[in-house]
């Protein structure tokens, strides 16, 4: 049994049902769900005043115990307007003492980097409370890596993926690629060399995505990578005006610009289907012809 606490920086919940329901089947499973007046928050499209939404990540310094997952309602928009304002010196003593284990995608990805960027602190790019975890059906796929990500202090994710042939080791990080490229010229994008960065975003078009792709290869992030992995990108669809430019021709011309392997087909991201990656851990990622596998160790896990 562990202790879910909830944060909500970013987006109100529409999905209140969702809500509920993921915080019934955690119960459920015998665990334990705090903080729950957050879920109906509400001002404007946000999950309450900028004050209430960095109170619920400045205050996480003061949960007691171990074992406490951190687990975000919703994405959305919103957690921009708080990155001036977290207390990230006193959340990463914090985690030095006893590490939260800290869980969420989307929006929360600035925070998350921010975290990384400043203090080292490693996250969890995983399911979330509404989307996730009280989703009509609760993925399989999607509640075996949850778990096996916070409880083993080493593990591995095997997939189908499509590429060039690579063997690599490097600090593993990304998130969500809008986000990630938001903070560019800010203090909270990580300076990462030699990492394996893993990409992945919803709703926005190919080109879109080639074009947020191409800043990071003009600001000079893409070639200072090991590899680049890339998820999900729910909703990319062309339309008649592409005549053939798709998601998949887009990728081929990220891999003619650049000089690193680009690997596809991980499921992560926004979808049903997701795995659980920690942003900071140490990861070794290797492929051959449809055969890919990271290998992750050096995050917080759940101790007995």
């Amino acid at each position: 049994m562990s202790q879910f606490h909830l944060i909500a920086p970013s987006g109100y919940c529409i999905n209140q049902d969702a809500a509920w329901r993921g915080v019934e089947r955690l119960e459920a499973s015998g665990h334990r769900v705090a903080n729950q007046t957050i879920i109906p928050r509400r001002l404007q499209r946000f999950a309450g005043t900028e004050q209430q939404r960095v109170a619920d990540i400045n205050d996480l310094v003061t949960l007691a115990g171990k074992n406490q997952i951190i687990l975000a309602v919703r994405g959305g928009y919103g957690a921009s307007r708080l990155l001036e304002t977290i207390d990230w010196a006193r959340l990463a003593k914090r985690q030095q003492r006893d590490p939260l284990l800290i869980c969420g995608h989307s929006d929360f990805t600035a925070i998350q980097l921010g975290l990384l960027a400043l203090h080292n602190v490693i996250t969890f790019s995983g399911p979330m409370l509404a989307g996730n975890f009280g989703a009509p059906t609760l993925d399989d796929f999607t509640q075996t890596h949850f778990w096996r990500a916070l409880q083993n202090d080493s593990f591995s994710i095997e997939w189908q993926g499509d590429g060039p042939q690579c063997d690599c080791e490097g600090q593993l990080w990304g998130g969500n690629l809008a986000m990630l490229v938001s903070l560019i010229g800010t203090p909270w994008l990580p300076n990462i060399e030699n990492g394996i960065l893993v990409l992945e975003d919803i709703n926005e078009h190919p080109f879109r995505v080639e074009r947020m792709l191409l800043q990071l290869l003009h600001a000079g992030v893409l070639s200072r990578q090991r590899a680049i992995v890339l998820g999900s990108f729910s909703g990319a669809t062309p339309n008649d005006y592409d005549a053939g430019y798709t998601l998949e021709t887009m990728i081929d011309y990220l891999r003619s610009r650049v000089t690193v392997p680009v690997i596809g087909g991980l499921s992560f991201g926004h979808e049903q289907q997701t795995v659980t990656l920690p942003l900071g851990a140490q990861a070794t990622l290797t492929h051959k012809t449809g055969e890919s596998r990271l290998t992750i160790s050096g995050h917080p896990v759940i101790k007995a």
